[in-house]
């Protein structure tokens, strides 16, 4: 059933390594079951209930990428996305929670609209080949950044921004360990490398105080999400404001997940020679109807997950892989205290690997073509440093098309990446 309806086979693939995928998967972003609750819990929003929305919600759009895309990557409400809900919409414009999600809840809907006219299609289908790898480059670069801070290695400097963590740090040891772990493993060619070396971790904190086993029953009814539920207000819609929010939610969504589709599916070898990505109207399609049940449910803007580059670099090729992790988030909802169990640190080496695997796109690079390479090179530097795919693919389009225009190539430029250049430079300039 699986073989026919995935085509494992012509995807050089089989069960065992698609599983294997979506639990390595479901593992790295395992993570936004306990944030997402404690970063909208600041809103006065019910955290209980919020954990409930969270997990329902990846588990929908994961299931749409999985049945209905069968592309290996994983959905849940979107990390930065969460933080400018609760920290710009909320506490800092001071507008109610029920207003941020009346926000989002647009924002899915312009989504859905957007997706079945395929004009995000469109947009990606603009991007040039050279900024596609690059994205790749970048978002690895970004994991591993992301790894080597949940692991403490990589610290907040204020004299030097950013610096080297306290070498003597329990969590700084559980992620070393778990890192040399995963590291000989991969280079023994063991399958699963990156999901073992998160359970080794896991089991190393233990001693040094990082893993804190479950204090309580581990098998519990998921919190009822009736607080948060459909909870919209529709009364300021018209106003300025509300406009800036929604344009803002979608600007980063979009390019968050354009970005995570293409940078993946590029180390994947899942472009087709023009760049393209098979099924990418329907991809689109999962995270824009995730996002929109996300707001009914009660959670802020769901994407598609960066971290889902750690099951594909197990080898996940097929919806099978992001069915797993769907499957593997509904299990969460009864066996919270489980999942939550396992520490950051003890998926930061999986992030620092697969952010190693990302590299090799650069080679694809055109150095010697400097209105490819300048282009590349900022939208590769610029995600890390901004901790940021949105912000990263925008300095690279605008640079490309500036380069390409100024140095007399124009002809070279998608008639698209003029407009998204120039929404760019508006965004920046205003």
């Amino acid at each position: 059933m699986f073989e026919k309806y995935f085509q494992l086979k012509a995807n050089k693939t089989d069960i065992r390594t698609e599983v294997i995928a979506g639990l390595t998967t479901f593992l790295t972003m395992a993570y936004i079951l306990a944030v997402n609750p404690i970063i909208l819990g600041k809103t006065g929003m019910d955290s209980h209930a919020v954990f409930t929305a969270t997990a329902l919600s990846a588990i929908v759009a994961t299931l749409i990428m999985a049945l209905y895309a069968k592309l290996p990557f994983a959905l849940a409400p979107g990390m930065g996305l969460n933080a400018f809900f609760a920290f710009t919409v909320v506490l800092g414009m001071g507008y109610d929670w029920e207003f941020a999600l009346t926000a989002v809840f647009t924002e899915g809907i312009i989504f859905i609209l957007m997706s079945f006219f395929n004009i995000r299609e469109l947009i990606i289908d603009a991007i040039p080949l050279t900024l596609k790898h690059s994205i790749s480059v970048g978002i690895g670069l970004f994991i591993a950044f992301i790894g080597l801070h949940s692991a403490g290695i990589i610290v907040k400097n204020p004299a030097t921004l950013v610096g080297l963590g306290n070498m003597n740090s329990p969590m700084v040891w559980v992620g070393l360990i778990g890192l040399f772990i995963s590291g000989v493993l991969l280079a023994l060619r063991v399958k699963g490398a990156l999901l073992i070396g998160i359970f080794a971790s896991t089991i190393v904190g233990i001693p040094f105080g990082i893993t804190h086993l479950p204090n309580s029953s581990i098998v519990q009814l998921p919190p009822s999400i009736s607080p948060i539920f459909f909870k919209f207000q529709w009364s300021k819609m018209l106003s300025w404001n509300f406009v800036i929010i929604v344009f803002t939610f979608l600007f980063v969504d979009m390019f968050d997940t354009v970005g995570t589709l293409i940078g993946v599916a590029s180390k994947a070898n899942m472009l087709d020679k023009k760049g393209r990505l098979h099924n990418v109207s329907k991809a689109l399609m999962a995270d824009a109807v995730g996002t929109t049940v996300g707001a009914i449910l009660g959670t802020s803007t769901v994407t598609t997950y960066v971290e889902s580059a750690a099951g594909v670099a197990e080898g996940g090729r097929t919806g099978l892989t992001s069915l797993t992790t769907a499957i593997l988030f509904l299990v969460a909802l009864f066996l919270a205290p489980v999942f939550i169990m396992v520490p950051a640190v003890a998926t930061a080496p999986a992030l620092i690997l697969v952010g190693s695997f990302m590299m090799s796109p650069i080679l694809k690079v055109p150095f010697d073509d400097y209105t490819e390479s300048i282009p590349a090179f900022l939208s590769i530097i610029i995600m890390p440093l901004t901790y940021s795919i949105a912000e990263g693919i925008s300095f690279g389009m605008v640079s490309y098309v500036l380069l390409k225009v100024l140095s007399g190539k124009h002809k070279e430029v998608n008639w698209l990446m003029y407009i998204l250049a120039a929404v760019f430079i508006l965004k920046y300039a205003f």
